[in-house]
């Protein structure tokens, strides 16, 4: 499993290299929304694995 940090820079480097590719104020739009939707999506994933890893650890404490 790759780091959230280097996952991040992964999706930063293909944004800046779409970004530079754009020949139009809509592409480069496109470029930001998709980018986006990217960012958002990794970021429910990080924190759905965090939230797993809190309930694990959370699971072997006993209630008092």
């Amino acid at each position: 499993m790759a780091s959230y940090s280097g996952e991040v820079a992964s999706l930063h480097k293909g944004y800046q290299a779409a970004l530079k590719k754009a020949k139009s104020r809509q592409a480069v739009l496109n470029c930001y929304w998709k980018h986006k939707a990217q960012h958002e999506q990794l970021l429910k994933k990080h924190l759905r694995e965090e939230m797993a890893q809190v309930n694990r650890i959370k699971s072997k404490i006993k209630y008092k």
